[in-house]
């Protein structure tokens, strides 16, 4: 038998696939634009879902509610920012036409480290297992493309995660490349569940789309291996996590910008 609770979540998980289906379809058709004035489209996202995520993901749509059908009557969040002033800068208009080539020692462990307006998040990278994620993380840390962007998506109904690495902080910017998808039978992806802690890209909801958008997993969340799990948070880093996701998002439906003003002051990949 079916629970409320279950039906909620497929409910959610359901929404988030049509935010997918129709942010593809927008996003080709600009392509296609864009390619005839000879400008160059950042694929992704989470939202994202998120990419559900680009979406989540699936590249978001701040308007845009995965829980809405449920609940339809919520009001906005009034909570306070628990998060400090960002540091002095502006986000880097970069892009490139390819991947980067490989740099990384793909047999060495590596970390990434978030210096956030809301407190440092350390992430162990699955480097053996994602290395063109990992690698790409690297060459984006090294050309300070993260360095000062918004986590633009907070998600705190059916699936729970804050959305980062968008400059453009709308769920639509990236790189200009886009990577492989990888890891996709991690160990950690048990009954179509990303838990808590994990670290994973942001897609289009199509094979291979990740960028530079991903998303970081507070509470165990349902959501289909599509998106690539490449790192671990450590436990001072779900401190800061949850301290954003108690702070709410700004719709009061469950999806939407954070209520805590959560930006990356300096992301940095270092060889351990």
């Amino acid at each position: 038998m079916v629970t409320q609770e279950q039906r909620r979540r497929q409910l959610a998980r359901e929404k988030f696939l049509r935010q997918q289906q129709r942010r593809t379809a927008a996003r080709r058709k600009s392509n296609v634009r864009n390619s005839v004035i000879g400008s160059v489209l950042g694929v992704i996202v989470v939202g994202s879902v998120v990419s559900y995520a680009t979406g989540v993901f699936k590249n978001d749509d701040s308007k845009s509610n995965a829980s809405a059908e449920v609940t339809p009557s919520a009001s906005p969040s009034k909570a306070p920012d628990p998060c400090e002033k960002a540091a002095a800068g502006k986000v880097k208009s970069l892009s490139w036409k390819k991947e980067p080539a490989m740099t990384i020692d793909k047999s060495a462990k590596y970390d990434l480290k978030l210096a956030t307006t809301c407190g440092d998040i350390d992430i162990a990278l699955k480097t053996a297992a994602a290395p063109h994620t990992v690698n790409s993380f690297d060459f984006l840390a090294r050309e300070g493309y993260l360095d000062h962007t918004k986590c633009h998506r907070l998600t705190t109904n059916g699936i729970y995660v804050l959305q980062c690495g968008d400059p453009k902080g709308t769920g639509m910017g990236g790189p200009g490349y886009t990577l492989p998808d990888e890891n996709l039978k991690d160990k950690t992806l048990k009954n179509n569940t990303y838990p808590a802690g994990t670290i994973a890209m942001a897609n289009t909801g199509q094979a291979h789309t990740g960028g530079s958008q991903f998303f970081l997993v507070y509470q165990d969340s349902s959501l289909p291996p599509s998106y690539t799990p490449f790192g671990t948070i450590s436990a001072s880093g779900m401190k800061v996590l949850k301290k954003i996701a108690a702070a709410g998002e700004a719709t009061g439906q469950g999806d939407g910008a954070p209520n805590a003003t959560v930006v990356i002051n300096k992301a940095t990949v270092t060889k351990s």
